[in-house]
Formats: C-alpha cells, sequence, structure tokens
C-alpha cells in the first residue's frame, strides 16, 4: 500500500490538536478526513472509508469508545485500524478502550515523532495477512511448512505453541484477547483451563530463547520481537 492510498479519519473535539495532528499526517503523505464528534466520526467513516481511525476517547454526542464499538459491530470496518487519543492515563481506560476492539492508544499531551511512529507502525500491520508466511527482523514463521526459525536456528514447537505464536505475529503490537485467542487457536467446542494460554506462552519464550510476548494485564497478549 502506498503512502497516498493510507487513509486516516481523525476524531477530536479540540480544533487545534485536529488541525495540529491532520497537517503532520498530510505532511507524511496521509490521505486525511476529521470528525469533530463521534456522531460525525460515524458519518464520515462510511462515506470515506478509512484504513485507520484516531478517535478521542472523550467527545461530545458519542465517545471514542461506543464510536469504536459501533464500527467493530459492522463488517465493513472489521479489519480497520483503530487507535485511540486519551487524555485519561488509569489503567482501567486503557483495558476498556481495547477491550471494545481498539488496536493501540496513545496518551495527551501528544508528541509529534511517538504518534507518527505509531501510526506507522500500526499501517505496517496491513502488510501481513493472517495466512502467510512471517518474517520480522531475524524471525521466521512458515505456517505451510510448519516451521519456525530464530537467528539462523530451526525451532521446533508443538501445534497449539505454533499457531499461538503465529496469531499473535500476524500483526505486532496489537493486543489480543484472552477469548479472541481461545477461540482462534483452540475453538469453541474445546474447553480448557484458565492458565492454558500461559503456560503455552512460557514454553515459547523456553524454545525460543526471547521474551517475544508480553502479557498486557487484565486484557491478553501481544507480540513485539
Amino acid at each position: 500500500m502506498s503512502t497516498k492510498a493510507r487513509k486516516v479519519l481523525l476524531a477530536d473535539d479540540e480544533p487545534d490538536i485536529l488541525e495540529f495532528l491532520k497537517y503532520n499526517l498530510e505532511k507524511e503523505g496521509y490521505e486525511v478526513a476529521t470528525a469533530k464528534d463521534g456522531d460525525e466520526a460515524l458519518d464520515k467513516a462510511k462515506k470515506f472509508n478509512p484504513h485507520l481511525v484516531i478517535l478521542d476517547i472523550m467527545m461530545p454526542r458519542k465517545t471514542g469508545v461506543e464510536v469504536c464499538e459501533l464500527l467493530r459491530a459492522q463488517a465493513q470496518f472489521k479489519d480497520t485500524l483503530i487507535l485511540f487519543l486519551t487524555a485519561l492515563s488509569d489503567e482501567a481506560t486503557q483495558v476498556k478502550g481495547l477491550t471494545t476492539g481498539a488496536d493501540d492508544y496513545i496518551s495527551k499531551p501528544i508528541s509529534t515523532q511517538v504518534f507518527l511512529s505509531k501510526v506507522a507502525a500500526l499501517f505496517r500491520r496491513l502488510k501481513q495477512p493472517d495466512s502467510s508466511s512471517i518474517a520480522i527482523d531475524s524471525l521466521v514463521i512458515d505456517p505451510e511448512k510448519f516451521v519456525v526459525e530464530y537467528e539462523g536456528s530451526e525451532i521446533t514447537l508443538a501445534k497449539k505453541e505454533f499457531e499461538l505464536l503465529h496469531l499473535l505475529a500476524t500483526k505486532p503490537g496489537r493486543v489480543f484477547l484472552r477469548n479472541e485467542i481461545l477461540s482462534q487457536v483452540w475453538g469453541n467446542d474445546v474447553i480448557v483451563g484458565d492458565r492454558t494460554i500461559d503456560v503455552h506462552i512460557r514454553k515459547i519464550r523456553q524454545k525460543m530463547g526471547v521474551d517475544c510476548i508480553t502479557t498486557v494485564k487484565g486484557v491478553g497478549y501481544k507480540f513485539e520481537l
């Protein structure tokens, strides 16, 4: 996807922040649409069909969390990237945002460099289809050959360990919820214990010799190499 093809919808009720972020995004080559409240954000999303939606959490009419929930309920936005902007730094707010379907969040006040880096990192996820081989730095995961190579060495993982690592690595940095992991790796018809994911992650870390899976307390897990 070329830089110019990357469409961003930016929603914030503070005009100064809206203009500041819009200017910096367009300077990087993104196509940007803006909204000043939750209702306008939903309307613009349907018309603009963005690849990334950036939502201020505290907006009039509908909050960013409400907008996120409504977008995720529509098939059109199932795979759309969603980033929250928040002046609220408490853990409960962060957990709420991630559990409603957001891919990540960034706290205000906003550093331009950190903001643009976060946006670029989110767009990099779009390059990795779930069913394809994954190559991240010195890690290669090949689902067709069922092979994991790290720093030139082949690593033997059990089937569920492989599937768990592959799922998380398809979208580096994205937090996968525990229920989401259980559903996609073990299936809804299989009953497993509460500690099943933790045990498999511990084994993956031991076999790879690197802590590439981060536990997000109260939410789930994400891949970071």
